[in-house]
């Protein structure tokens, strides 16, 4: 009787520990932390290298564009701090001086290196009511 509850907690000790290695492995490779910029400038240092969508509106004027490349240098912003951002790839249409975006990537000693396909631009613009609908009488 003694062995044959050894064996069972034994068995319930494995399964338990091989889960949750298994969980944290799998949840540790995905995480991401999603902050605001003037979040991240307060203390830049704690954020170097970790995995962040990084949340502010693009600097106007501030996009640059390497010529026949599709290499861009900007700035973005948020509540009074800004941030240098490099991107490598195609920017989605509404990427703009003044438009609020989101950036996938890791915060480095040169600002924050963008991923691939890791640009969404909003276009508030587009999406806001302009007014009260026209009603009929009845």
């Amino acid at each position: 009787m003694k062995t044959k509850a050894l064996k069972i907690a034994a068995t319930v000790l494995v399964l338990t520990g091989a889960l949750g290695g298994l969980m944290y492995t799998s949840l540790a490779e995905g995480t991401e932390y999603y902050k605001h910029v003037d979040e991240v400038m307060t203390d830049p240092s704690a954020w170097h290298g970790k995995k962040l969508q990084l949340h502010g509106f693009v600097v106007d004027k501030s996009i640059l564009r390497k010529p026949e490349t599709l290499e861009y240098r900007f700035q973005i912003h948020n509540n009074g701090h800004v941030i240098n951002a490099s991107y490598t790839g195609v920017v989605p249409d509404t990427f703009k001086g003044g438009s609020e975006v989101v950036l996938k990537g890791q915060l480095g000693p040169n600002g924050f290196q963008v991923n691939h396909d890791g640009v969404m631009a909003k276009c508030p613009s587009k999406y806001e009511a302009k007014g009260p609908a026209a009603t009929r009488g009845i």
